[in-house]
């Protein structure tokens, strides 16, 4: 049966002593799909593996249905195989010279089922990934995507109560990806397992989440709800890892509410959404995602700004802009080059998705 995951000052420090996992703590709850996005190296499959039992924390505590299943201060490590979680990894981890049927019936051994009631889990595992008519199959006769199917339903088989993911899709094609990437929340949520899934995909992480957790250098930066991350990034690095590649500074000249007015070096002013800690007449960066500058839009915060260069990109082209006392890219959609290089075209950044934060509140590498 599904459970929660309760992680809570969660600390782990490897022997070059910089934390990999830096006071990490948040709720999963029963049934609910969470995602950890960041780069390499943040500290999201670190947090995974201690969750996991693989890695020993430092400190914190983790919960798994109200059980205490990892307590360094109190000298509490409950072993992986008592921890009664399924775990998914990037490489498929099949059994080469098992069938199909022979590996998802693998981790019912020893739980002492019938010879019936594994039959029957196995059969069911199998049609939610649908791979029912490959049963008998050998598993090195089937695809990445199968294989990683396989590795799915044998980790579903035994009802885990959570499920752990990690880049469970980064070793399929493009095309796979894509298809596997929608089928694992339709197969997730039918069965009503909690999961946590690590990714450094951020359209993966929208489209899998209930909730994403972004990070950094070991520490969460922003949980939230998908469409929170993508409209309302916490900060800096958080925008720039989600799409933001356009950064223009300003400073604060006057506010109202979560609004304020920031004028440019070039003289405009720009209305933008204030982040957490913008102060009147601080200096601030304004993050843009370059498919949120409309062309031949008229409202708040419109300039006519000069084209520098085009790309055609097949079902959109990317320009580069000569605005607000720097270089921009903006992306239109449609199949035809409507701008060319010198012309002057009208643009507007709608000022909820322009967004301004403290010019020195966050490193940006990725």
């Amino acid at each position: 049966m599904s459970a929660n995951l309760e992680i809570a000052g969660l600390r782990k420090v490897f022997a070059t002593g910089k934390p990999a996992v830096d006071d990490v703590s948040f709720t999963v709850e029963a049934g609910e799909i969470v995602v950890l996005l960041g780069p390499s190296g943040c500290g999201k499959t670190t947090t995974l593996r201690c969750v996991a039992g693989l890695e020993h924390p430092t400190g914190g505590t983790i919960r798994i249905g109200g059980e205490l299943v990892s307590a360094p201060a109190q000298g509490r490590l409950v072993p992986p195989r008592d921890r009664n979680v399924g775990m998914v990894f990037q490489s498929y981890a099949v059994w080469p010279h098992m069938t199909v049927r022979q590996n998802v019936a693998y981790p019912l051994k020893g739980r002492g089922l019938g010879r019936d009631d594994m039959a029957r889990k196995v059969a069911e595992a199998l049609d939610l990934v649908d791979l029912a008519d490959y049963a008998e199959r050998p598993v090195t006769q089937l695809s990445g995507g199968q294989m990683q199917r396989v590795a799915l339903a044998r980790s579903m088989v035994y009802a885990p109560r959570l499920l752990l993911l990690d880049e469970p899709l980064s070793n399929l094609d493009a095309q796979l990806r894509l298809r596997l990437r929608d089928d694992l929340r339709r197969i997730i949520k039918r069965v009503g397992l909690t999961a946590l899934y690590v990714t450094h995909d951020q359209t993966e992480a929208v489209v899998l989440g209930d909730r994403i957790g972004v990070m950094q250098n070991g520490k969460l930066l922003q949980m939230a709800p998908p469409e929170e991350v993508y409209h309302r990034p916490a900060d800096l690095f958080v925008a720039s890892f989600t799409g933001a590649t356009n950064f223009v500074e300003g400073r604060v000249a006057a506010r109202e509410g979560e609004f304020g007015q920031v004028a440019l070096p070039g003289g405009q002013m720009v209305t933008a959404w204030l982040a957490r800690g913008v102060e009147m007449s601080s200096a601030v960066k304004i993050a843009i995602r370059p498919e949120n500058i409309r062309f031949d839009a008229g409202g708040a915060n419109s300039f006519d700004v000069e084209v520098l260069s085009q790309r055609f990109q097949g079902v959109q082209t990317a320009y580069e802009l000569a605005a607000f006392g720097t270089r921009i890219e903006a992306l239109d959609t449609g199949t035809t080059m409507r701008h060319a290089p010198g012309s002057i075209v009208r643009i507007s950044v709608p000022p909820e998705i322009c967004w301004a934060y403290p010019a020195a509140s966050a490193t940006m590498e990725v």
